[in-house]
């Protein structure tokens, strides 16, 4: 299959290479099922931290830190969902998913960013990661526009 990962042949002539290739394989789709245990525990805990929140007085009512955390966690298991992603196109494809690895870097970024108290951090902390930030905006757009390019070539 053309579509198959080629990286990490399990049919080479060394059959060491050949057995560490395969074992290499099996970490990948155990880190898989780990990864969507950790998906399923970060939903879990989202609903309890928000239950618990909203049952404490004052009842059904949130403060600005409190829905702060929650976005927050809510991102982290968004960004899990991505590096499973992430894990399942490498495990399904012989292309390396740049866009999406950088997607999820980004939501990484934007995660830190939203739970970020500017009270107690430093300026130049900002700084750097608005200029991660900015890098990592400006590399999606221009590896979409690569995608863009390469898709119009072969219509």
């Amino acid at each position: 299959m053309k579509n198959q990962h080629d990286e990490l042949p399990t049919e080479l002539d060394d059959p060491l290479m050949s057995f560490l290739n395969h074992a290499i394989k099996i970490a990948v789709k155990v880190l898989a099922v780990l990864m969507v245990l950790v998906i399923f525990w970060g939903v879990i805990d989202v609903v309890y931290v928000l239950f618990k929140k909203l049952m404490a007085p004052p009842f059904m009512l949130l403060e600005i830190t409190d829905i702060l955390k929650t976005f927050a966690a809510f991102l982290a298991v968004l960004i899990a969902i991505e590096i499973y992603q992430n894990i399942v196109l490498y495990l399904r494809t012989d292309v390396i998913p740049i866009k999406l690895v950088i997607a999820t870097a980004l939501m990484a970024i934007a995660r830190k960013v939203i739970i970020l108290d500017f009270q107690e951090i430093e300026p130049i902390y900002v700084f750097a990661t608005a200029a991660v930030v900015l890098a990592l905006g400006i590399t999606y757009y221009l590896v979409g526009l690569h995608h863009q390019d390469s898709s119009n070539h072969h219509l």
